[in-house]
Formats: C-alpha cells, sequence, structure tokens
C-alpha cells in the first residue's frame, strides 16, 4: 500500500522551482497556483535567498505549491494511486487538493491566508521554536512541559520540537534532557501552539467562504493520526491545526496499523521519508526532491499502488 505525503514549512531551499520549469506544461501551472496565493511563485521558488523564502507568509503557499507540481509532474491522476495521503503541517493543504477536499486554487489561497495570520501572530511577542533530539522520550516532554514549553511537533523517530516563549527556550537549550541535543529553529514564532490562536481565528473567517468536498482518498489529519470522514471534518481540521500541536508520530503509527509498504514524499521532499527510515522499518521510501525524482517515484508508485484501506476500524 502506498502512502503519499506533503512536507512542511522548513523543507523549501532557494531555486528550488527552478529544475521543474524545464518540464512541459509546468510553467503555465505554476502561474495558476501563484494567482490563486497572490504572490509571485516563481520569484520565489528560482531566485530568491533563503531569508526571503524563510517569511512563513512566503513559506507556506511556495511549498504548497511545489508539492502539487510534482505531482502533477508524476501523474495528473496520482492521488488514484494512493491508499493514503497525509501531510505534515503546512503540507496539508497540499494532501488535502490532492484528496479532493479543495481545489488546488483553494488550497493555494486558503494557506496564503493561513501564512499572513501565522505571520501576524508571530510578530505580537517574541517567541520560537528548538527541535530536541534523541533522549528519552518521556523525559523530553516532561522537560518541555515543565518549563512552560509545548511540544508543538512530535515527529517521531526521536524528535520533538518544543514551542514558546524565548527565554524558555534558552533554558532548554542550557538544560536539555539526558542524551539529547536541543537546536533553535529558524522560525518566526511558536506555531502549532496557543500563540497562534489569533491565526486561527482569521483561518476560520477564510475558510466560511469555502465549499470543500469529501475526500476520495483516506486523508489523515496531524491532530490524531486519523482520518477525516467528511468535507466539514477535513476543513475544520485544516483550520484548527494552525493552534494544536502536530502528531506526525501518530500518523505514522497510522501507515503502520493499516500495512503501508511504500511512502512517496512531494517536493520538496526529504525530510518525512528521513523521518520514515527511523520510523517504519521496512516501508520503502522515495523523495521527489529533483525532476530527476521522477523515474524513480513511478517505479515506487507500481510497486505499492493499492485500494484505499477501510480506516474505520484504525478510526475507532
Amino acid at each position: 500500500m502506498l502512502a503519499i505525503v506533503c512536507p512542511g514549512q522548513g523543507s523549501q531551499t532557494p531555486g528550488m522551482l527552478a529544475p521543474w520549469l524545464e518540464l512541459p506544461g509546468v510553467a503555465a501551472h505554476l502561474e495558476r497556483l501563484a494567482q490563486a496565493s497572490g504572490s509571485d511563485l516563481r520569484a520565489y521558488g528560482t531566485t530568491s535567498d533563503a531569508d526571503t523564502i524563510r517569511d512563513t507568509a512566503v513559506a507556506q503557499p511556495l511549498i504548497v505549491a511545489s508539492s502539487l507540481l510534482s505531482a502533477r509532474a508524476l501523474d495528473p491522476r496520482l492521488a488514484a494511486s494512493a491508499g493514503v495521503l497525509a501531510g505534515h503541517s503546512v503540507g496539508e493543504f497540499a494532501a488535502a487538493a490532492l484528496a479532493g477536499v479543495l481545489t488546488e486554487d483553494e488550497a493555494l489561497a486558503l494557506v496564503a491566508a493561513r501564512g499572513a495570520a501565522m505571520a501576524t501572530a508571530a510578530s505580537a511577542t517574541p517567541t520560537g521554536m528548538s527541535a530536541v533530539l534523541g533522549g528519552d522520550p518521556d523525559e523530553v516532554l516532561s522537560t518541555i512541559e515543565s518549563l512552560g514549553l509545548t511540544a508543538a511537533n512530535v515527529n517521531g523517530g526521536g524528535q520533538v520540537v518544543a514551542a514558546g516563549d524565548l527565554d524558555s527556550l534558552v533554558a532548554l537549550a542550557k538544560h536539555p534532557p539526558s542524551r539529547a541535543r536541543v537546536i533553535p529553529l529558524p522560525v518566526a514564532g511558536a506555531f502549532h501552539t496557543t500563540y497562534m490562536l489569533s491565526a486561527r481565528e482569521q483561518l476560520t473567517a477564510s475558510a466560511a467562504a469555502l465549499s470543500p468536498r469529501d475526500p476520495v482518498v483516506p486523508l489523515l489529519s496531524n491532530r490524531d493520526g486519523a482520518a477525516v470522514g467528511t468535507a466539514a471534518e477535513a476543513l475544520a481540521a485544516l483550520v484548527a491545526q494552525v493552534a494544536h500541536p502536530v502528531r506526525w508520530d501518530l500518523c505514522q503509527e497510522m501507515f503502520a496499523a493499516i500495512g503501508v509498504t511504500g511512502m512517496l514524499e512531494l517536493a520538496p521532499g526529504g525530510v518525512l521519508t528521513g523521518l520514515a527510515r527511523r520510523s517504519l522499518p521496512g516501508v520503502e521510501t522515495v523523495a521527489l526532491k529533483t525532476p530527476d525524482d521522477l523515474d524513480a517515484a513511478r517505479a515506487l508508485v507500481a510497486r505499492h499502488s493499492d485500494e484505499a484501506p477501510d480506516l474505520q476500524e484504525n478510526n475507532a
């Protein structure tokens, strides 16, 4: 069974769209996505520097567009090959578009609103995020909580991202959990925490104008790793996730439970397949980073495509 996954913020790199634009039809596709997002995705994906595309309002639509461009370049009907779809954080918007919950244009417009709202919320109070790598999982979570921080990303594979005020993050770095490393992340604020409640309110208003559709492929939520059943549930999960921790570890547990054998990570791929190699032994992975990876991706899809599973029992 094939899982198709879409990466989140932090996966972007300067010039990442340039090689894709050499493929027929990609430039026109990108122009349409750019119009939907209201941003110059071509410039951001080809000539902008790392600092420019680190901006939350820039990075989020750029990443979602990259995933959708790579999916279309691989196969316009790629989602039909998936047994399950999921995205990490902002990657959920690309996954929702592939699952048919939103159109691509709707996904880009909504994610642009999300990025702008999160950037505004982050500017209100100085906050940040730090990755905690290794250590005993229970001790890591306990230490984060004791400092008044939030485990904003629980990614599995010995990786947790703590988020909150800067003084507490400094304290975490000075006194890390045993056998753990703390690495500050170059992000603008404490995403997926209560610091983002104002962003959630703004995104709720933006989402109210949409008419989502039920997913045509099982679509997992970062909230609890379970599949969303209806259009309304899927859209509500996208909105709520702005201020709620990402539980990618639970998504990976669901992949194992339903028998995923292959994982394809869409562009800008690499992070999620890296986590899978540590958390899902035996699952074959391909990260679609550039068009040079298309043949390997097509071969993976051919080997692992299957009918969508019944997730009713696993959601119980």
